[in-house]
């Protein structure tokens, strides 16, 4: 038997759009996250947090690029995106750790190859595209833009569910793949050095 749920995007892609929606019930960056998944030790609460960090961090997006912007407004902003993004990176990292553990003592074929990119790091685009599936339907429906713009839209949001389709078949194939021995992966930190006082000259130089 499988050691991981088949079709495993399919998981993915259902908590992603049920937090992406409650997510915009309120669409307030401020709002505290709802506890889908009581236990934190789930696999089911990560993919959960990690769609409301990436969907507080879309809007986050938004709001610094208004011209308008009170320049220390937009410098909060920004060091509270630093902030996200390291949390999103750890947060990857995490889920990375939960497939090491399913695989690590997968005997692996003679052949077998290493991947460009981890299970986590493809789940986490996964979860960016269904953030942009979500606002690009919402701009096919917005009626006081031009019927121009909404058809554009339609025709972009065409692509993006055949993207979707396309990510989560890769997903799933790249988890069959390892848990067969044909592909290996590893987990490594990213080791992002601008949040880093050590590693940051501005910050350890005191410029």
């Amino acid at each position: 038997m499988s050691r991981i749920l088949t079709m495993f995007s399919t998981l993915c892609a259902k908590i992603f759009e049920a937090a992406t929606a409650k997510y915009h019930e309120t669409n307030d960056v401020d709002a505290a996250m709802p506890l889908f998944y009581p236990d934190h030790n789930t696999i089911e609460y990560h993919l959960f947090k990690k769609n409301w960090i990436d969907a507080v961090q879309w809007h986050l997006e938004d709001i610094i690029r208004n011209p308008k912007i009170d320049p220390v407004e937009a410098l909060a902003i920004k060091r509270r995106i630093d902030h996200s993004n390291q949390e999103r990176t750890d947060l990857v990292e995490l889920i990375d750790s939960y497939f090491w553990e399913q695989y690590h003592d997968i005997p692996r074929l003679a052949d077998a190859t290493i991947n460009t990119e981890s299970p986590a790091w493809a789940i986490d685009r996964l979860s960016i595209l269904i953030l942009k599936i979500y606002h690009m339907q919402q701009e096919t429906e917005r009626q006081e833009a031009t019927p121009e713009h909404r058809m554009a839209c339609e025709k972009k949001l065409y692509v993006l569910l055949e993207q979707k389709q396309d990510l989560s078949t890769a997903i799933d194939q790249l988890l069959h793949d390892i848990e067969q021995g044909k592909k290996w992966m590893k987990v490594y930190k990213q080791m992002k050095m601008y949040n880093d006082p050590a590693l940051n000259p501005v910050l350890y130089q005191g410029k």
